[in-house]
């Protein structure tokens, strides 16, 4: 997973003929593209000459599904074709410029040709080749209008990626996703080249992971009350409320999604969320606790109040042990080399009761409880790495003295990794303020509430190199979707697209080709990729950004402004819903005494585009820091 290193003489170039300038919106940007004139038009036959590699695989299935069941053309994978309509290389000597993920493709008028060292770069290479195609290839269904035409513009494209660690996290903890839910996750991911899936699969509402001779983990952590409404704000369920809500992935499970991901050249990074976060561990085992009576405890359901020990605790030997039979079995599920231990949040103020921490302080020399921690976090990574893995953690993780050989997931901000990489540390970059999809994509008046916001220009800003450290020790980045407030799959597409567009651009697009004017116009033609695929998205972007304040004379007054250029707002005060033929915003507002609420829509070139909003004067008010009378 090193980043792919001296290819930076090869920079970002895109030519574009007149003929083809709209057509062409990739994402993640191509590190090279040069455009000729003309179109590649797919026949009556599409043949794809393939080499006999197993890898190839899924490379085969993705276009032969993607090329025939919109179109309903007919497609035939061959290995010795003497004529094809697409050409798959794999390269006899190594091309060092596109290393082991890039491709190089090549369409003409007559045929397409992708040209690869890995398989890998094949797969990638596919995924920018239906892109060039209309949007309609996107569907799940054939296309009865007859006025598409089914065509390619020519290009000539090299790519390859800038990070080899490109990440999106899946919290399936929280609330419990399929494994046919995974999967459909993993099949979006790759669209835009992420190679990697974190998945957090324990946490105070859930352990989601079948360990063989602990049952009830199981029977017991995997399932809570069923709750709906705002996470953090329900009330106790009854002590009779049935716990049927939940579930968890079988061993077999694991298994079928390692290797499905496998076929789409996706690595799953597992987390086992210790010493904290650990509350359904503990319900199934109290004797892992610290505090007496946490036989009493129950997997968390997102109450307002709950008074429960989550933690591990480290003056345990049967903690060590426990977690000894745990990662021996994930070791041998998770072929891939790292292991998440989690680390974050750990809360100390139980350990700060316990008769038994203090006499393992006294005995080990350990001055505060970060430093309790952290010799929990060193006897953890011994055996981890005793299973052959690499041990991983939130930073946190650094607090109290870092493990000898950890790496370091820098999640709050860039300064936990930029210490890591300083001290010669690997580090993956996913730092809440660019990278958690769980944050609100727009304003509070119209997106799901979550304590703080994240929209998709500031993703796209994301770096996840700082100027102050040696970039071999950034593997890459990735982002977060939290899961607290996600409570099915649809709004799981939500959160992530098109933020996760950003991402994806972030973490394999030259630095020097970013651009956002460029890339919002891109975003919105995949958001008709997705209309068409059948995929759900946040439209957030077209929605206005609302500022108030007051004015010197103490007046509210309301600025807004557009995420993308070209929209134009109107709004209303009166309760109704205004249209293009409202005021026009121009200039900073000042709302009228007694209003109670403004109501707000964006247009473009005479047509609406953006949701329409209502905002409470009272949440007006709040933003401007204005009392109400």
């Amino acid at each position: 997973m090193k980043k792919i290193l001296g290819l930076c003489m090869f920079i970002s170039v895109t030519t574009f003929g007149q003929t083809n300038k709209n057509e062409i919106a990739i994402i993640p940007e191509p590190v090279k593209i040069v455009t000729n004139s003309g179109h590649f038009i797919l026949p009556k036959n599409i043949i794809i000459q393939s080499p006999a590699n197993p890898e190839l695989k899924q490379v085969n299935a993705f276009l032969k599904n993607r090329l025939s069941t919109a179109t309903a053309i007919p497609v035939t994978i061959k290995n010795n074709a003497t004529a094809s309509t697409i050409n798959l290389v794999l390269n006899k000597k190594n091309d060092n410029v596109i290393g082991k993920e890039g491709y190089h493709l090549s369409v003409t008028p007559k045929n397409i040709v992708i040209t690869a060292n890995e398989p890998a770069g094949l797969f990638y290479g596919a995924q920018t080749l239906v892109q060039l195609f209309p949007k309609e290839i996107e569907s799940t269904a054939v296309v009865k209008n007859k006025n598409i035409k089914w065509q390619a513009p020519c290009v000539e494209i090299t790519d390859y990626p800038r990070f080899g660690w490109r990440g999106l996290m899946f919290d399936v903890a929280r609330h419990f996703f399929t494994k046919e839910d995974v999967e459909k996750y993993i099949d979006q991911m790759v669209r835009y080249k992420f190679n990697l899936l974190h998945l957090h699969l324990t946490d105070d509402q859930g352990w989601r992971i079948e360990i063989k001779g602990l049952p009830r983990l199981t029977e017991v952590g995997a399932w809570n009350v069923k709750k709906v409404g705002y996470f953090g704000t329900f009330a106790s369920p009854a002590p009779d409320a049935p716990r049927n809500y939940g579930g968890f992935y079988t061993q077999d499970d694991i298994r079928e999604i390692v290797q499905y991901a496998k076929e789409r050249f996706v690595n799953i990074l597992p987390e086992i969320d210790v010493p904290g976060h650990s509350l359904a561990a503990v319900v199934s085992y109290p004797e892992l606790s610290c505090t007496p009576g946490s036989e009493n405890y129950h997997v968390h359901s997102g109450e307002r109040r709950d008074t429960s020990d989550n933690t591990l605790c480290p003056a345990n030997e049967k903690v060590y042990e426990f977690l000894d039979k745990v990662l021996t079995q994930v070791a041998q599920l998770f072929p891939f080399e790292y292991i998440h231990m989690g680390g974050d949040e750990c809360s100390k103020n139980y350990w700060a009761k316990s008769d038994a921490i203090h006499a393992l302080m006294q005995r080990e020399n350990l001055k505060t409880y970060e430093e309790v921690q952290s010799y929990f976090e060193k006897r953890l990574e011994k055996i981890v790495e005793s299973k052959g893995k690499k041990f991983m953690g939130w930073d946190e993780i650094l607090e109290g003295g870092l493990a000898p050989d950890a790496i370091v997931m820098s999640w709050r901000g860039m300064a936990g990794g930029i210490q890591a990489a300083k001290m010669g540390h690997e580090v993956v970059m996913s730092p809440t303020t660019f990278a958690y999809l769980d944050y609100m994509q727009g304003d509070p008046a119209i997106e799901p509430h979550v304590y703080a916001t994240l929209r998709l220009s500031k993703a796209y800003q994301f770096e996840p190199v700082p100027d102050s450290v040696d970039p071999k020790n950034i593997l890459g980045g990735q982002a977060n979707l939290w899961t607290e407030q996600v409570y099915n799959m649809r709004h799981a597409e939500y959160m992530t697209w098109p933020r996760a567009f950003a991402i994806s651009e972030d973490l394999w697009s030259p630095k020097e080709s970013k651009n956002w004017d460029n890339f919002a116009n891109r975003v919105e033609k995949h958001f008709a990729r997705f209309d068409e695929a059948q995929i759900k998205y946040a439209p957030s972007m077209y929605d206005p950004i609302i500022n108030a304040s007051a004015s010197p004379d103490k007046k509210l007054m309301v600025e807004l402004s557009t995420e993308i250029n070209g929209l134009d707002i109107y709004y209303s005060f009166d309760n109704s819903f205004p249209d293009n033929f409202y005021p026009k915003y121009t200039e900073p507002i000042i709302v009228p005494e007694d209003a109670v609420q403004m109501k707000l829509i964006t247009y473009r070139n005479g047509k609406p585009i953006g949701r329409m909003m209502t905002v409470p004067v009272t949440e007006l008010k709040a933003k401007a820091g204005v009392k109400n009378k």
